[in-house]
């Protein structure tokens, strides 16, 4: 287990000494590569989600080595947005190198920040499909000026290469743009992504923890693995989706919402409908509680 950057830099060069590499790419960027496999996974994550794994390995190794694929990282040390001329160039000596058609399968992953990247950087692998959790369109105040959030990161450049994300996505082959339409400004950046070969996938109640959420009701993995295995649809999507019906953060922000509507009633029909799904003590509780309320009210 390596305890500081420096000692995880080293053990992920020792890793990555006989199958592909690990390189700096500028100052605040690396790329990891596993060679194994035809089919290509490739991921944009944070060096802090990384040391944070148990295993301190990029999350898409994980899927990727599973099945024996091939796994690709550009891994990010701070809030970035991957923006940096180091990232062009290496994109561009992977074209220039063909690296991409030698896959017969190429997946592009991220979240957020990273799913920005995700899409902004597809147009290097023409045809490779795209799965982008939240993904901004841009940063850029020119166009998304109505983005409150991450204002300090607008300095960076998203006028010059790989600069507007839907713009990118065009040479792909499908393009699934998964967000909250609760969170307004995420909503907002999705409409922005308008090719007929974009699939948008709306999952409420996730908030803007939407990539822990599906990896906790174990969605993420299994969405990944169809994706990367060409079977990814709209109704695969949803057939996973409905691993939510048991996952209590998810209920619990349902019930929630619905009780500061004031509407008891329906709280009380999601309160029935968890307690004869799963074990659910805390809506046992809950269920009995608005019960009583309701019955009060009517006596009153």
């Amino acid at each position: 287990m390596a305890t500081d950057r420096a000692s995880w830099l080293a053990r992920m060069d020792e890793i990555c000494a006989e199958e592909g590499y690990f390189e700096p790419l500028g100052a605040r960027h690396h790329a990891f590569f596993a060679d194994e496999g035809a089919t290509l996974l490739v991921t944009f994550e944070s060096l802090d989600a990384i040391r944070a794994r148990p295993n301190q390995m990029p999350f898409g190794l994980s899927i990727a080595e599973e099945k024996g694929w091939s796994q690709l990282c550009l891994i990010a040390e701070g809030e970035t947005w991957y923006r940096d001329p180091a990232i062009y160039r290496y994109f561009d000596r992977l074209v220039d190198d063909a690296f991409f058609e030698d896959f017969d399968h190429v997946v592009f992953y991220g979240a957020g920040m990273a799913g920005y990247a995700a899409c902004a950087y597809s147009v290097c692998a023409p045809g490779a499909t795209v799965v982008a959790l939240a993904p901004r369109a841009t940063l850029d105040p020119a166009v998304a000026g109505w983005d409150r959030r991450d204002l300090a990161q607008r300095r960076l450049n998203f006028t010059d290469r790989f600069g507007y994300a839907p713009d990118m996505v065009e040479g792909a082959g499908e393009v699934f743009v998964i967000y909250d339409p609760r969170v307004t400004e995420d909503a907002m950046h999705a409409a922005l992504f308008t090719k007929p070969f974009v699939t948008k996938l709306r999952t409420p109640f996730l908030g803007d923890r939407m990539e822990q959420a599906l990896n906790a009701m174990g969605v993420l993995p299994p969405l990944l693995r169809t994706a990367c295995e060409g079977r990814m649809t709209a109704l695969e999507f949803h057939r996973l989706w409905r691993r939510r019906r048991v996952f209590g953060p998810y209920l619990k922000n349902i019930l929630g919402h619905v009780e500061g509507e004031g509407r008891i009633a329906r709280a009380i029909s999601i309160c029935r409908s968890v307690n004869a799904r799963v074990s659910a003590p805390r809506f046992r509780r809950r269920q009995a509680e608005l019960e009583a309320q309701l019955a009060s009210r009517s006596e009153s």
